[in-house]
Formats: C-alpha cells, sequence, structure tokens
C-alpha cells in the first residue's frame, strides 16, 4: 500500500502525490499553470515562449510534460531551478529545449555537488523515511547540470512583456534557495523555501541528514520575500495563498514563531539548561503556533542549540574520543543478568507511561544481543506507542517509527515460527 492509499498516512504524504491523480494542468491564473508533484512544476507562458519554474519528480517527468502540453504556447525559453533537491531538477533533460536557458542560484552548483557526494550515505537514509511515500525504484536522473545563469542575490530579464526578478533566498530548505518574482502581477514563486508546507515549523536540519540551515538565514530570506508585497504566493505543494494581508499575516506569524523558538533557545542556554531539557521544555504559544508537519519546534530548537555550540556539548569526555557509548552494551548487560533483565526493566518502564526511557533500556540489550527476542518484544510495543502518541501527522518522525516497527516485526519473525 502507497501513503496516499494509506488512511493513517500524515497530510504531507498525501500532498506530495497529489499530482498521481491530476488529469490535466491546474491553472492558477490564465498564464501560470501548475502540476503536482513531489514538488510541483508551473509554466508561466508570455507572448513570446514559455519559461517553467521547476521540473519535477524524475518519475512524474512524462506526466508532467503531458499535463503541461495543451497550455504550452511556444518556445520553453528558461527554466528556473529554485533548489537543487532531485524533484526540482529531475526533468529536466525532458523538458529542456534548444536554446533553454537554465537558471539557478549561484550556490547550485556546489550544493549539487554535496548531494551527489554524499547519496551513498543520504540516499539510503531518505528512503528509510520517504522510500514508502516516493517509491523505492531507482530514478533517472540528469547526469550533467549546466546552469546558463547563476543568480548572485538577484538577476532580472523581461520575456514577452513580463518581467521577472529572481531573488537569493538561502536560509530554505537548501542553501541554494532561489525565489521568482513578477512585479507586475505581484506574484511570488517560493518553491520550497518555507519547506514542504507552508505556515510550518522550518526544518533546519532534517534527520534524513542535509547541510544545516542557518535560523538567521531563514529568517532573513522570510523577511525578503514579505517585503515584496506578493497578492499571490505559489510555493512548492498545494495551492497558492492568495491575498497581500493573508501572506503577509502568515509570514509575520512564521517569523515570529521561529524567532522566538530562537530566542527561547539562546535564553536557555544561557541560563546553563541542556539541549534535551530545551527539546522537552520550548513550545509554541497558541498565537504563534504553526503545521508541525516536517519539521516541528523540538528539533528545530536542536539544530539552534546546534548551530551555536557545535557538536560538543560538554556532557561527556567520551564525546571527544571514537568510542561510543555502545562499545560497553555487552558490559551492561552483564551486570544487570542479560538481555531478558533489561527487557523486562523496560516493560515496566513503558507499562509506567515512559517508552524513550523503555527505549534507552532496549538500546543496551539489542547492542549486545541483537536477537534477543524478549527484547525485540518491548521495543515493538514501545514504538507503537510512540507511533499512537505521536498522532501521525509529522512525516519524518511517523516514517522513522513505521520503519522502526517493520524492522523489529522481521527481526522477531524468526522466533515466532
Amino acid at each position: 500500500m502507497s501513503a496516499a492509499d494509506d488512511k493513517g498516512a500524515p497530510p504531507l504524504a498525501s500532498l506530495v502525490l497529489a499530482g498521481e491523480k491530476q488529469t490535466e494542468a491546474e491553472a492558477v491564473t490564465d498564464f501560470i499553470f501548475m502540476a503536482h508533484d513531489v514538488s510541483n512544476a508551473y509554466l508561466v507562458t508570455t507572448a513570446d515562449g514559455d519559461l517553467m519554474i521547476n521540473t519535477g519528480f524524475p518519475r512524474s517527468t512524462e506526466r508532467n510534460k503531458a499535463l503541461f502540453a495543451p497550455v504550452r504556447t511556444g518556445p520553453l525559453r528558461y527554466i528556473v531551478l529554485t533548489q537543487s533537491h532531485a524533484d526540482h531538477y529531475g526533468g529536466l533533460d525532458v523538458f529542456r529545449e534548444p536554446g533553454t536557458k537554465l537558471i539557478c542560484e549561484r550556490r547550485f552548483p556546489e550544493t549539487l555537488t554535496y548531494y551527489r557526494e554524499l547519496g551513498p550515505y543520504n540516499n539510503p537514509r531518505g528512503q528509510k523515511l520517504w522510500g514508502s511515500t516516493t517509491g523505492t525504484a531507482p530514478m533517472k536522473l540528469p547526469e550533467v547540470i549546466e546552469p546558463d545563469i547563476l543568480v548572485d542575490r538577484s538577476y532580472a530579464f523581461e520575456l514577452g512583456g513580463r518581467r521577472f526578478e529572481l531573488i537569493s533566498t538561502p536560509g530554505g530548505e537548501t542553501l541554494d534557495s532561489l525565489a521568482v518574482w513578477m512585479p507586475d502581477e505581484k506574484i511570488a514563486f517560493t518553491g520550497n523555501l518555507f519547506g514542504p508546507i507552508f505556515l510550518a515549523m522550518p526544518f533546519l536540519n532534517t534527520i534524513r541528514g542535509d547541510k544545516p540551515r542557518l535560523v538567521g538565514r531563514y529568517l532573513k530570506s522570510l523577511e525578503r520575500v514579505r517585503d515584496l508585497g506578493a497578492e499571490i504566493l505559489i510555493t512548492g505543494h498545494g495551492a497558492p495563498i492568495r491575498g497581500a494581508a493573508k501572506i503577509r499575516a502568515d509570514l509575520d506569524r512564521m517569523h515570529a514563531a521561529v524567532s522566538y523558538v530562537n530566542e527561547e533557545t539562546k535564553k536557555g542556554m544561557c541560563a546553563g539548561k541542556d539541549v534535551y531539557t530545551l527539546m522537552r521544555e520550548i513550545s509554541l504559544p497558541e498565537h504563534l503556533k504553526i503545521a508541525e508537519l516536517h519539521g516541528n519546534v523540538r528539533w528545530a530548537v536542536r539544530a539552534i542549540f546546534h548551530e551555536y555550540t557545535g557538536w560538543f556539548l560538554y556532557d561527556s569526555t567520551t564525546s571527544l574520543y571514537g568510542v561510543p557509548r555502545t562499545s560497553i552494551d555487552e558490559d551492561l548487560v552483564e551486570l544487570a543478568g542479560g538481555a531478558g533483565k533489561l527487557a523486562e526493566r523496560a516493560r515496566a518502564k513503558l507499562d509506567g507511561g515512559a517508552p524513550l526511557e523503555a527505549m534507552h533500556l532496549l538500546d543496551v540489550a539489542l547492542g549486545a544481543e541483537p536477537a534477543n527476542a524478549q527484547a525485540l518484544a518491548v521495543k515493538q510495543d514501545a514504538l507503537k506507542r510512540l507511533l499512537a502518541e505521536s498522532g501521525g501527522t509529522n512525516l519524518s518522525e511517523t516514517m522513522w517509527l513505521r520503519s522502526e516497527i517493520a524492522a523489529t516485526e522481521a527481526a522477531l519473525a524468526p522466533s515466532q515460527n
């Protein structure tokens, strides 16, 4: 079952798969058309040919091309990529025509190189979280991407009577984020600058693995978009946001929410509180609450904390060396009287309403005896408890827990036969 068919899927899972049922390009205006995708692709028509903003996910390329075909008005003059994730440039080779100019933010080449070089490390991590949503089959990606124009801060041009201004917004979902502004129509395309969901907590450092986005850069990029005074805001997913007053109010709220988490984290650090305490204690006041469907407040606190401190937390001398705590799992299990004893204590913790403390004990037990059926059974129940308590709204949290439950079930299977 795909996440799109799963009634218990997080809202983001359904949103990124909305294009599977799309049969024609959706008109945003009479000259802007949208193909829903893992990250949406947009076609802007002019009196002198067309412009595309992002080209969609690699597996969706032919579908997107067919959706746009009936509304094409001339040669494809420009393709603008708002960032270097594959769901933005995946269809580049199919859409690009002779003479099409490719425009990217100036950091695009180095950021793309980062993703490609770290692919063997990051891709399996991403598949663990996203595979059940976007599929696990290998994807054909463009082998060579050579931009014709790299935007340093800003770049303006005119096409067929329409003016376009491209604005560097490096605080978004990647370090090479680029926004597209149409000043005459007061329309802004922001890609995934604000994440896959608008009016939501940004994912400053994703759990799948990514270069951290600095909170200050995010806020400055948000301010730059807010100052445009857009009347239509078109993001990477979902319906456009319409109305200057609403857009301003939403951006103000997002700015205030992220600023609040930033300031509370700094206050807590200066008060001598550790990162785990702050992750538990900091929450948004009711009037600042925004969605937590991709990132969340806990993870924002941790990303901000480490942005200011770096990796060493002054918590243990062993952090300075290459010997992890797991190196003494067997010693701890032996002292406890076996993995079964730790599993019993973990069960008591779970029954007492402390599933995370139970997981700590199980990490030790299974670190020494990975196939211990008693510990695996408690782990399975603890993971199911965490999933139920999460509410199933945050995609990364939900998919992580589901994948761990599946792995635990698979590990238990031999002992149940």
